[in-house]
């Protein structure tokens, strides 16, 4: 046993010695998973757009829509910055982004409402930002809820029904609308749970294919590995290089999934103790699938930095967050459990916004485990067959020589009989 840690130990030092001597893998480990959140919470902390300038263009003059621009002017979104003539006007405003929604009221607004037929408000939303939409929708509907009611109130009192009665005719079953784990409606408690495992997820695969990169690129991934454990005992090779990989994250996760959330008053309903027992087998199966890749497919240095934009984006979309995995082609829901970030997502959203325990994320927790269990399996085949063909390919190389030699010496003896 002791000798086994003697091993991993010889391992774990080697690779640490190699992390903190190359920059631009300190940069990855260290800096990128402190800097990307902070600046992605610093940009999505206010959840939602307040006083938005909206213009309005009142072609009837009645106190029907007066009174509804001045409940919209009230909505905490919206701020009725413009009151114009004719659409053309607030065309112009909305096309020198003066203004993000229009609202417009036409000529029969106050005519139908008085003869009891549906009067209409058209809006014009701006659709180059989600926040100025979600902001003239959601502000927008707010108003017109309230004004429904004010005047189907003010018409059945004036068929003759007390305010109480009119109340219950317009409502006649109470009900409450509760938000459950975002109660803002914002797109940051949204957004950023799961962008914090991907920034994870992706800086300890890239950190991890570029130092496999490196070393194959250089030709010295063979004299990494200690000169009695390159032929047998490879799984401790592996165990050594991922505990010091675990060892550099630790604190790392404690920071992003943890305290950063808090600090900007994410939500966080879960316990740190929870969210540190469900990230080690997140962080141990992503561990092991980067050095797969890494061995078995990064040839140069360069080589996982032309991807790692491409693969964030189709990460973020195959969890399952932005679209149901329900939804999804089942190939395609196959194809997303090959990585560590579907279910990581999955499980620290439901501990962290939903105040879930492991019992809750059970399937997603043993997901994790079966997939280090996979790619530690696989990262120690890599290793071992990269170390076997290198070795054939020495053997090989050394023959080579030999057979030469041994010419070489044939034809000084012949000359020399000559």
């Amino acid at each position: 046993m002791i000798k086994i840690l003697k091993d991993i130990w010889i391992v774990l030092s080697i690779e640490a010695r190699r992390v903190f001597t190359d920059s631009t893998v300190l940069l990855i480990f260290f800096i990128a998973p402190i800097i990307y959140p902070l600046i992605f919470c610093s940009v999505y902390n206010k959840e939602n757009v307040e006083d938005m300038p909206v213009a309005v263009v009142d072609e009837s003059p009645s106190e029907d829509s007066k009174r509804f621009i001045h409940k919209i002017d009230a909505t905490p979104e919206m701020s009725v910055d413009y009151k114009c003539c004719n659409i053309e006007e607030a065309r112009k405003l909305f096309k020198d982004h003066d203004v993000r929604a229009v609202f417009y009221f036409p000529k029969d607004f106050a005519t139908r409402l008085e003869t009891l037929r549906t009067g209409r408000i058209v809006v014009y939303g701006d659709m180059s930002s989600f926040y100025y939409f979600k902001a003239a929708l959601l502000g927008g509907n707010n108003v017109l809820i309230d004004e429904m009611q004010s005047i189907e109130l003010e018409r059945y009192e004036k068929a003759g029904l007390t305010n109480q009665e009119a109340e219950i005719q317009m409502q006649p079953v109470v009900y409450e609308t509760t938000t459950l784990y975002n109660p803002s409606n914002g797109y940051g408690s949204f957004f950023l749970p799961i962008l914090l495992i991907l920034v994870i997820h992706q800086t300890i695969f890239l950190g991890i294919c570029i130092l496999s990169g490196d070393a194959n690129e250089n030709r010295y991934a063979l004299k990494l590995i200690p000169p009695h454990l390159r032929n047998n005992h490879t799984q401790r090779v592996t165990l050594g290089r991922a505990l010091c990989y675990v060892l550099i994250y630790i604190p790392i996760t404690i920071l992003d999934l943890w305290f950063i959330p808090r600090w900007f008053h994410l939500p966080q309903l879960g316990n740190l103790y929870t969210i540190l027992e469900f990230a080690l087998p997140f962080v141990l199966s992503v561990v092991y699938f980067g050095m797969t890749i890494g061995t078995l497919f990064v040839r140069q240095k360069i080589s996982p930095m032309l991807c790692f934009v491409f693969f964030s984006l189709m990460l973020f979309l195959l969890s399952g967050m932005v679209w149901p995995q329900q939804s999804m082609p089942r190939l395609l829901f196959l194809f997303s459990q090959i990585f560590p970030s579907t279910p990581g997502v999955q499980g620290y959203v439901k501990i962290a916004s939903m105040g879930g325990n492991l019992e809750v994320v059970r399937t997603e927790y043993m997901t994790l485990w079966l997939q280090a269990l996979v790619y530690f399996s696989t990262a120690t085949l890599a290793t071992y067959l990269k170390q076997y063909n290198r070795h054939r390919k020495k053997e090989k190389l050394h023959k080579v020589h030999a057979s030469e030699e041994i010419l070489r010496k044939l034809r000084i003896t012949h000359n020399t009989k000559e």
